[in-house]
């Protein structure tokens, strides 16, 4: 049985004697909790286990895969499937955690092999975002109220207390002394 989770397109299948079997969208580890590259064997399966780690949440139909406590198990947060959600785990949906789960159990963890793959995909870096983004647009300058009933010009405000020791502040440096 050969189990393999490409993290790049967040995206499980499943085989049995090279036959395919399932495909399932999954989330695996968001940035700073990466799931682990690499092939694997079962080292052990928890039908109902918790995370001592992150606040006893819920792991139904565990498949424990390394030692450090990466696993692919059922979660309740299907709307995260599809994009890196988790903590390092792999989640599947509960009820397809379950039929891997027992076809895990049926066909033997000495017969799966877990391979993981690929880099969790990308988010546009904030350059891109702003690159990509389309740029505003500003009316061009002209007299004002131009154009929109009601607006009058605005008067230019009375210049205030000259400026200490010769140069335009904006420290209140009265604000500083008064807090003293």
């Amino acid at each position: 049985m050969l189990i393999t989770v490409d993290k790049t397109t967040q995206h499980m299948s499943v085989s049995v004697d090279a036959q395919p079997r399932y495909a399932w969208s999954v989330s695996t580890g968001k940035a700073g909790h990466e799931t682990p590259v690499g092939a694997f064997t079962p080292s052990r399966l928890v039908k109902d286990h918790a995370s001592k780690e992150w606040d006893n949440s819920p792991m139904p139909h565990s498949i424990f895969f390394t030692h450090r406590g990466h696993a692919i198990h059922g979660s309740n947060a299907t709307r995260s499937l599809g994009r890196p959600a988790s903590h390092g785990c792999v989640r599947l949906a509960p009820a397809n955690a379950a039929k891997l789960f027992a076809l895990v159990r049926s066909e033997g963890m000495r017969n799966t092999r877990i391979v993981i793959q690929g880099d969790e995909p990308r988010k546009p870096s904030a350059r891109t975002a702003k690159r990509d983004r389309p740029k505003a647009r500003y009316a061009e300058p002209s007299s004002a109220g131009a154009g929109y009933p009601g607006l009058q010009p605005q008067r230019p405000q009375a210049p205030g207390p000259a400026p200490a020791y010769g140069y335009e502040s904006p420290l209140n440096t009265q604000a500083i002394f008064d807090w003293q």
